[in-house]
């Protein structure tokens, strides 16, 4: 991730791979099958293949051998503009390089490229600019106050340790968004009978994820250092999560901006549950005699490859019948609210999850199970008003209330 903080000249922020796929793109348009955002507007100005070939044509005015020989020349400031939104509409979900015919690796590209606009002082665009100051003041990118981050939702049976090998991260979109996610989660942590600590609330800061991914790392080192000492100081040793953003950020990127190997592992709480299933530390009883439709988050399926652990649990539901997206696992539809780009494009996120309704409603699931909390959000708002109705319920709030 070294950066080239001369403004004149781009590709600083792209590592030596990432310039060899931009080189390697070849404009077949395969991505185009399975960009969620063109499934909803068709515009091609914001396509993969055009984001890429209007960043290499910024690469070759500054500093490729023509510019090398005749001079860097400035770009247009208005071209910029234009590829800024076209970089920042994008949810990042990375379905575009998972049918990419030469591998681009994109679900990690675009972070890099919207880097570079925000050295520039073009990017991020609108409520997107917000989530540092935000992080900064309240520790998290919606600027609620820490004091609420537990006090509404933690059930009081629940008894966290001061101390564990076991620690529990909630995540900042849980936390405020998605509170029937996480308290599923700590029911569940808490049943299992295991000791695990969690944070104090003004303790818990953003995992860094909203930040990383709008390319807005100033606050990152800072934010990674303080919750790995935290975690550390309390004895974890292996750090669990139910976020796929918040899962991903930690694995592939907290090392980086910690300096090292991380001191504790990271475990999806699905791992995590799965694994206590086996032992037979829990048990579900109670049958959910209906149809289910269980949707692969993006940073959980194509970020960190989990998809098997969340079906195994639902399938140990008595009485479940769990159905299948047409497109499922590592190669599942966006539901519309990844890469922060519903905090602008609102209408695309609400059409995007939509598209997952309708599916869902279309193949007679009597619930749609998420597994990610941005999604829980947006997927909910998406369904307020709207004439297909399928009941929404994440993994662990459906297998808390069978236990």
């Amino acid at each position: 991730m070294a950066e080239n903080r001369n403004k004149k000249m781009f590709g600083g922020c792209l590592s030596a791979l990432q310039h060899m796929e931009l080189d390697a793109c070849t404009q077949c348009g395969e991505c185009l099958k399975n960009c969620p955002v063109q499934e909803v507007t068709g515009n091609r100005q914001v396509s993969p293949p055009a984001k890429i070939r209007a960043f290499r044509d910024f690469i070759k005015k500054t500093r490729g051998l023509k510019s090398f020989v005749l001079g860097a020349r400035d770009v247009d400031r208005g071209l910029l503009e234009d590829f800024t939104r076209a970089v920042f509409e994008c949810t990042t979900c990375g379905a575009c390089g998972k049918a990419c015919s030469v591998g681009i690796y994109t679900q990690r590209l675009w972070p890099m490229l919207r880097r570079e606009m925000v050295l520039r002082g073009i990017g991020p665009i609108e409520a997107q600019r917000d989530m540092p100051e935000d992080v900064r003041r309240t520790g998290n990118p919606y600027g609620k106050p820490a004091a609420e981050r537990f006090a509404p939702w933690f059930p009081a049976e629940v008894k966290v340790a001061e101390k564990a090998e076991i620690g529990y991260y909630t995540g900042c979109t849980g936390a405020y968004d998605a509170i029937p996610m996480v308290k599923g989660d700590v029911t569940v942590l808490g049943k299992i009978g295991r000791p695990f600590t969690m944070l104090p609330p003004e303790e818990e800061v953003c995992c860094g994820f909203p930040l990383f991914v709008t390319g807005q790392f100033e606050l990152l080192e800072g934010l990674v250092k303080r919750l790995v000492e935290g975690y550390t100081q309390r004895g974890v040793k292996t750090l669990v999560c139910s976020c796929p953003c918040c899962v991903n950020m930690i694995a592939r990127d907290w090392p980086h901006f910690y300096g090292r190997k991380l001191p504790f592992g990271i475990r999806h709480i699905s791992q995590y549950v799965l694994a206590a299933l086996e032992e037979g530390r829990i048990s579900p009883t109670a049958p959910v005699a209906e149809s289910i439709i269980y949707h692969d988050p993006c940073y959980l399926s194509r970020g960190v490859g989990i998809t098997e652990e969340p079906r195994a649990i639902l399938k140990r539901i008595p009485g479940v019948q769990l159905l299948e997206f047409t497109r499922n696992r590592a190669n599942s539809r966006c539901c519309g609210a990844g890469g922060a780009a519903r905090k602008v494009f609102h209408e695309n996120a609400v059409a995007i999850g939509r598209l997952t309704i309708d599916e869902a409603y279309e193949k007679k699931a009597g619930r749609l199970v998420l597994g990610c909390p941005a999604c829980y959000g947006k997927v909910n708002e998406a369904m307020s008003g709207y004439e297909k109705q399928v009941k929404i319920v994440d993994v662990m709030e459906l297998l808390s209330g069978v236990l």
